[in-house]
């Protein structure tokens, strides 16, 4: 299975597509101007336990990371996706 992130700003929220359109995944954000808010995730009940989760969620955060933008992982597993990997720890504010 191929899996893209992709910003869906007309929803406000990352989208987290397989094998071409296929919507399997999306973390919601609310982006204040200075600080860009994560609060929730969420992937197909069919597709849990596959590692989905980080791969959503390390896209929204690599798109960010472009950005220069700080977080705020209001999401329980947008916050232990950050402390597991340290690379994305400068980004929370």
């Amino acid at each position: 299975m191929e899996t893209t992130v992709r910003k869906a700003e007309d929803r406000s929220r990352y989208e987290l597509v397989a094998d071409g359109d296929e919507v399997v995944g999306y973390a919601d954000y609310r982006d204040d101007g200075q600080r860009v808010v994560l609060p929730h995730t969420v992937i197909d009940p069919s597709m849990r336990g596959r590692g989905l989760g980080d791969v959503l969620v390390r896209g929204a955060l690599d798109d960010l990371r472009a950005d220069d933008r700080t977080v705020v992982p209001a999401c329980w597993f947008v916050a232990e996706f950050i402390e597991r990997n340290a690379d994305y720890g400068h980004m929370v504010g």
